[in-house]
């Protein structure tokens, strides 16, 4: 029996590395990409079965490249999983339109090019799984979150679009929406984050939920996550009300 393949982007750091290493140890070939060269090579020496591309996802004609290596390489590819982002914190308190560019361009325009990149693949295939990492911050507007939550939100949207799009070529498209996992990115946050979890228990919901179950949203922890879609369907006035008492956000005077 052939193993099967999954293509992960932002797999040097964080949920893609763990879900690396998950899928590796469940006997997939795992082929990973960012940016940082050294780190991927560390990670593919843990697990004979990863493989590493490095890529830049703000290189439109670099993924194309990249992922023709891939097929090469495995011949069919199953999965693929893009969850390249970026935030800084420190950077998001003011509108610095630099900023957001520069952000929605690696968080949303580097997903798209690697999207547009497996498209054709896919749709000719008609089988097979794209997965788009968004965050809780997609769901609603939140305080200090000027650049990384509208483009999340984006992702959101963009997701539901495509589900439509890949759905008439029989490929499922799936959003995985994590709460806060301890990452070299959400270690930059200067807040106390609720229900804290491990990149390791982020890879084991989101295998199972591509895997095993045949859902769009990949949503977790539960007990975060629940909580802020009820919140979704507040009134305006009400959600802003609330979210100011539990971040501590008030009027200036």
């Amino acid at each position: 029996m052939n193993k099967k393949t999954i293509w992960i982007t932002g797999g040097s750091t964080g949920i893609g590395k763990a879900l690396a290493l998950k899928f590796a140890n469940e006997g997939w070939n795992v082929a990973i990409s960012a940016r940082r060269e050294s780190l991927l090579k560390e990670i593919a020496d843990i697990n004979a079965n990863i493989s590493s591309f490095p890529l830049d996802v703000t290189d439109k004609t670099k993924c194309k490249q990249v992922f023709e290596e891939i097929k090469n390489k495995f011949e069919n590819i199953d999965i693929c999983f893009f969850s390249t982002g970026t935030w800084n914190p420190k950077k998001e308190k003011d509108i610095d339109v630099e900023q957001i560019e520069d952000v929605f361009k690696i968080n949303f325009f580097g997903t798209l090019n690697s999207i547009k990149a497996v498209e054709e693949y896919f749709k000719n295939k008609k089988s097979g799984k794209i997965a788009i990492v968004s965050s809780i911050a997609g769901y609603r507007g939140l305080p200090n979150s000027t650049g990384y939550g509208p483009s999340k939100s984006a992702l959101n949207n963009l997701a539901e679009s495509l589900y439509f799009d890949f759905g008439r070529s029989n490929v499922r498209v799936c959003l995985v929406s994590p709460g806060f996992i301890k990452t070299p990115m959400t270690d930059k946050n200067d807040f106390k984050m609720p229900f804290l979890k491990t990149a390791e228990y982020a890879a084991d919901k989101i295998y199972d939920g591509l895997v095993n179950k045949n859902i769009f949203e990949i949503h977790f922890p539960k007990s975060l996550t629940l909580i802020l879609k009820f919140f979704s369907f507040l009134p305006s006035k009400l959600y802003f009300g609330l979210i100011g008492k539990m971040t501590k956000y008030q009027k200036k005077n």
